[in-house]
């Protein structure tokens, strides 16, 4: 009897770095920023749908700032897609939760994409799980 053996490979695109921007003053909003490092030149990150930040629902440290995604995705146009520079990383609205701990902590989130490859013509939705550390003051 023969078996067959059957294996999916799953390519990685980015490398994902969040990293997080206190407030400028107390009580003020901070960021998220993240940075997506293409492991392939002919790989992008779309600007629509735009990225999103999923904070992890038990950790407390963070809450978020950004406005509800839109409750249908836009159109979408292959032919007209605009890419996201590279060089400037996506900031997600933050603030430090009243109830947070003092001291060191690192927050579980993931970073929900769009991406397309302009070589070989095709786009995929992406996800990336990340930590952020975090000192609260």
């Amino acid at each position: 009897m023969r078996t067959l053996l059957l294996m999916a490979v799953l390519t990685r695109h980015f490398d994902v770095i969040a990293a997080f921007e206190p407030p400028k003053k107390a009580g003020g909003e901070g960021a998220v920023v993240v940075t997506f490092q293409a492991l392939d030149p002919a790989v992008k990150v779309n600007e629509t749908p735009a990225p999103r930040l999923r904070l992890d629902l038990t950790q407390t440290v963070l809450e978020d700032r950004e406005p509800p995604a839109p409750a249908s995705p836009p159109d979408f146009d292959p032919a007209q897609v605009h890419y996201l520079d590279p060089d400037k990383p996506v900031r997600f609205r933050v603030a430090v939760s009243k109830a947070a701990p003092r001291g060191p902590h690192e927050v579980k989130a993931s970073v929900v994409f769009f991406y397309c490859s302009t070589r070989e013509g095709w786009c995929r939705r992406g996800s990336a799980d990340v930590l952020i550390p975090v000192t609260v003051r």
